[in-house]
């Protein structure tokens, strides 16, 4: 029987902690570690796949959010893994070894839900690209390929250049995206010289309601709105929106919070698929692994969403017959001494 990608996303969705090869040929008598590995270094998985598995699930809205933003995927105790790079990590909040992968989320804002709809690997060894590279490519493909209904687009600091700012204004999209401490910007019209966003002051009305500022390097006159915005305890953002109908910082908060979607994707993708599991070398094996948890994600969420349940529910719920079984006719029978 060939061997498929299929089998390989079943054994993701159902395991539990062990992703390895290894233990998937040890619990399928017709498998061997070696036709696994076989597989998986010759197929050829893209990101394509994940959106032919969600474009029929989406539920679209005309005020559905695109959000962008990167993980790195794990493999700091790892030392012969191809397209493995040293690169900084937000959850570590230092410099670890890891996969790059440039992600993208589709959210509807009235149902609240969810999908991601195409990511990239981060490899600029082999194909040159940067993350922002990546993300004007998916940009592309969600306007030509996709034809999904979108109002606003929500991203990180890192992604918040004025070529695709610009961009984003072109298409008659929204954006707000936080913007880097050391950028420097002006809101006094001329009158005085550009300087850090840290070394503003804001009087109370702008504290409220944002004030107007030009951001150096952008076109003549061309002006965005800024809001100072606390987004925990010690944690201040100042985020740049091209929607000047916002009048409140309390409404760029709430926009903002959106973006928390694509962070509960990836830790969603990181404990319940094996994404960060896999110890093979070779790229293409690490590559198509990649692809097959995102499958794996998404039909996780398919179902959750069909049941009602949150996705933690629906993986941990495979255990429950198990738990059943072994509590009615245990392998094993606990005895007094």
């Amino acid at each position: 029987m060939k061997f498929t990608r299929l089998d390989y996303c079943q054994y993701l969705l159902v395991s539990q902690k062990n992703y390895t090869l290894t233990n998937f040929a040890n619990h399928t008598a017709s498998l061997s570690h070696d036709r696994i590995n076989r597989y998986l270094r010759t197929d050829k998985l893209t990101p394509k796949l994940v959106w032919e598995h969600v474009k029929s699930d989406i539920i679209q809205s005309r005020h559905g959010y695109i959000l962008f933003d990167d993980t790195i995927v794990d493999k700091n105790s790892s030392h012969s893994i191809e397209s493995v790079r040293r690169q900084y990590s937000g959850n570590s909040h230092g410099i670890i070894k890891g996969v790059g992968v440039v992600t993208c989320v589709y959210v509807n804002p009235e149902i609240e839900r969810f999908w991601a709809i195409d990511y990239r690997i981060f490899d600029p060894d082999i194909d040159g690209k940067s993350k922002l590279d990546h993300v004007n490519d998916m940009l592309s493909n969600i306007v030509h390929q996709k034809d999904i209904l979108f109002s606003k687009i929500l991203m990180d600091s890192w992604y918040a250049t004025k070529n695709l700012m610009l961009r984003i204004e072109e298409m008659g999209k929204i954006y707000y995206c936080p913007l880097k401490k050391n950028r420097l910007v002006d809101d006094s019209s001329g009158a005085e010289e550009y300087k850090q966003i840290v070394a503003l002051s804001w009087n109370e009305n702008e504290i409220e309601t944002g004030k107007v500022v030009k951001i150096r390097k952008f076109p003549k006159n061309h002006k965005v709105k800024l809001f100072r915005v606390q987004v925990s305890t010690n944690r201040t953002e100042h985020v740049a929106t091209n929607d000047v109908t916002k009048i409140s910082t309390h409404d760029a908060r709430d926009e903002c919070a959106v973006r928390w979607k694509i962070e509960e994707f990836h830790r969603e993708v990181k404990q319940l698929t094996g994404l960060e599991k896999c110890q093979c070398r070779k790229r293409r094996i690490q590559k198509n692994h990649i692809a097959c948890a995102m499958l794996v994600w998404a039909r996780l969420k398919q179902i959750a969403y069909q049941t009602g349940k949150t996705i933690y529910q629906i993986k941990n719920g495979l255990l429950e017959d198990y738990l059943i079984k072994q509590l009615k006719n245990p392998t094993w029978k606990f005895q007094n001494a």
